[in-house]
Order: structure tokens, then sequence, then C-alpha cells
């Protein structure tokens, strides 16, 4: 009992040291850039509504697609100790030529092309 008592001791001096540092210690110095209440860019002071592309956003959901496509082929490795591997690696080619053929459609018709 009394070494649990003298480690909780420690642990609370401890985080009263380090929250009583990192309240002081850090040095305020704020300047135009950090006080405007956008900091992604865009003039605070104009237009909110400004164009954007929407290419942008195909390359995102592109890379959101092949990121899943990975993530959900990661544990193939391990589907041959399965009882229908010949199911499962067929199922994966299937997807996996399935996506190909949707980037290399993509592609061909110049979706991948930022600048026109």
């Amino acid at each position: 009992m009394n070494l649990v008592m003298t480690i909780l001791t420690i642990a609370m001096i401890l985080s009263l040291i380090l929250a009583t540092v990192s309240f002081w210690l850090p040095q305020m110095n704020p300047d135009a850039e950090k006080l405007s209440p956008y900091e992604c860019g865009f003039d605070p002071l104009g237009s909110a509504r400004l164009p954007f592309s929407l290419r942008f956003f195909l390359v995102a959901i592109l890379f959101l697609l092949f990121d899943l496509e990975i993530a959900l082929l990661l544990p193939l490795p391990w589907g041959n100790q399965l009882h229908n591997p010949t199911g499962t690696f067929f199922w994966a080619t299937a997807v996996l030529i399935l996506l190909t053929l949707g980037l290399v459609y993509e592609w061909t018709q110049g979706g991948l092309e930022w600048a026109e």
C-alpha cells in the first residue's frame, strides 16, 4: 500500500510540474498569420466562394479507392490457409482486374490530367 501511494504521489507531482512548465514555457508571439482566421492559403478578407478544381476531388477519391484496395488485399498472403484458397484468389484477382480497368478508363478519358 505504501508503494502505491508513493507512485501516485510521484505521478501527481510530475504531472503538476509538467503542466506548469508547459503553460509558462512557450513563447507567445502572435503575428498576423497566426491571428488570421484562415490558415489554408486563402485570403481571409476575400470572397469565401472561390472557384476550385473538381479534379482535386477525383484524385482524392482515386487515392481512397486504391488505399482501400490495398487494405482489403493486405491479408491475401494468408488466403492459402483457408478452406477454399482458389476462390479467395479468384475474387481478389477479379477485384484487381476491375479496379485496373477503371484506372485505365479514367486515364484514357483524361480524368487524371490536372491541367487542360
